[in-house]
């Protein structure tokens, strides 16, 4: 095999290859497609958000230029302030960074931690743009297989770790399996973390999204977390901002001081109008977050109402939460196969289970994610219909 270039070790984006599925297929005003691909808002931030922005590019000429790299400190501030009362930890904006993103939180983090040839365990199914990341890295991703109830069990990656291993990563509430880690699960992480001597990354994207009151854990609380514990976040999902890119990391300052020098050969600085809407909706919006989630959550209770049609049809749902239903098909063939089907024979755009799943493994052939954030209670019932009344050869038990 010929020389490959970093990025040639890696696959191609699976959102934008599955939008491509989309390519000369129409769809008639009686059955619209139902597009349940990609896990982002796409209605716009609230028109009071928008007025902020809108604002600060007129009036304020510091929104156009250059800021601290990471992050104004107005925004560090905030964030450290308002975690630590919602996770019961001390938190010093120094602790802090904003990203352009989440997922460049998670690249610094891992271009902080790691170089060519060390390992990252990354629990299966995976958020793909990590594997992707690590892949582009140098970085051997170690899989670790969940449970039924897609639970990754730390004694299980405790046999994974090596001499190698730098991270473990968690994504709670899950993407793409929805599932939301209990709060003894993710300390058990921590605790073979904080004994192995390996940082602990818990990406929490969709934490405003989680079904459950009060803090999901109570690592902030631990001593000393700063040297285990990275911590992500996206201000994305909870204010609509996906296009501003705006994401945090809180992490220990000599950790900030190594993604300093990531951030600013790839960014310079996160974006300033971004980060201008950010604050604002930490410190105005939590009343309309609070309807966001309650909206979502009933989005989560109607996949369940519905899940009846499907599991009469051999359909099992696996995992469900903040934007993900993650189900196993019952059908003959793979579903990366079936996902370009269902676009042309149910008006269906999905993701195959194979796009989160290493190469090869079967498991990810029998199973579909489907993100429901852009679709209410009515479409979820038309969803369901839809997959109930598809008719291919069941496989074999």
């Amino acid at each position: 095999m010929g020389h490959l270039s970093r990025t040639q070790t890696t696959f191609s984006p699976p959102v934008m290859e599955a939008r491509r599925w989309l390519d000369g297929v129409t769809f008639s005003p009686d059955r619209p497609l139902i597009n349940v691909s990609q896990a982002a808002p796409v209605d716009p931030p609230p028109e009071t958000l928008r007025k902020v922005i809108a604002e600060a590019a007129l009036n304020l000429p510091e929104a156009h230029l250059y800021g601290p790299v990471l992050g104004r400190p107005d925004l560090r501030a905030e964030v450290a302030s308002q975690w630590g009362a919602a996770y019961g930890g001390a938190i010093m904006p120094e602790q802090v960074a904003i990203t352009s993103g989440c997922n460049q939180a998670f690249s610094a983090a891992i271009t902080a931690l790691c170089s060519e040839g060390d390992e990252v365990i990354l629990p299966t199914p995976w958020y793909f743009n990590h594997k992707m990341w690590l892949d582009m890295a140098g970085v051997t991703t170690v899989p670790l297989p969940t449970d039924d109830n897609l639970l990754p069990d730390p004694d299980a990656a405790k046999k994974l770790i090596t001499d190698r291993t730098r991270a473990i990563v968690l994504v709670t509430p899950n993407n793409p399996g929805g599932v939301e880690y209990p709060a003894d699960l993710v300390l058990g992480y921590f605790k073979l973390a904080q004994e192995r001597g390996l940082t602990l990354i818990v990406d929490e994207t969709y934490r405003d999204f989680d079904a459950r009151s009060g803090a999901p854990h109570a690592l902030l609380q631990e001593p000393d977390w700063d040297q285990t514990l990275v911590q992500l976040y996206s201000f994305s999902k909870a204010y609509r901002l996906t296009g501003h890119r705006v994401g945090a990391m809180v992490a220990s300052t000599a950790l900030l001081a190594e993604v300093e020098k990531f951030l600013d050969t790839v960014t310079i600085c996160p974006n300033q109008l971004g980060q201008i809407a950010a604050l604002w909706g930490m410190q105005n919006l939590s009343q309309w977050l609070a309807g966001e989630r309650a909206e979502i959550l009933d989005r989560r209770a109607a996949i369940e109402d519905n899940m009846p049609k499907l599991a009469g049809a051999g359909w099992k749902l696996m995992g469900c939460g903040a934007y993900f239903a993650y189900m196993r098909h019952p059908f003959e063939e793979s579903s990366a196969e079936l996902a370009r089907k269902l676009v042309q024979e149910a008006g269906v755009l999905a993701l195959p289970g194979t796009m989160f799943q290493p190469e090869g493994n079967p498991d990810g052939k029998r199973q579909f994610r489907i993100a429901f954030a852009n679709v209410n209670r009515e479409e979820v019932g038309l969803l369901f219909d839809r997959l109930a009344a598809l008719r291919w050869p069941i496989a074999q038990a």
